[in-house]
C-alpha cells in the first residue's frame, strides 16, 4: 500500500516544512535521444524532465 490523497498531501506538506526538494536534471526536447542513452549506461544522478517550452516552434 502507498497510501491515498490524504497521506500524499501529508507527505508533500511535510515535505515543504522542512525545504525538501526533487532534484531533477531539465532538459530540451532535441536532447531525448542523448538522454535516453545516458539512462541506458546509468549516467542519470537525477530524473530528468522535459523543458515543454522547448517543444514550441
Amino acid at each position: 500500500m502507498i497510501g491515498g490523497i490524504r497521506e500524499t498531501q501529508e507527505m508533500l506538506d511535510f515535505c515543504a516544512e522542512k525545504g525538501i526538494v526533487a532534484e531533477v536534471e531539465v532538459i530540451s526536447m532535441d536532447y531525448i535521444n542523448e538522454a535516453y542513452e545516458r539512462m541506458l549506461k546509468s549516467d542519470v544522478r537525477y530524473r530528468f524532465v522535459i523543458d515543454l517550452a522547448s517543444i514550441k516552434k
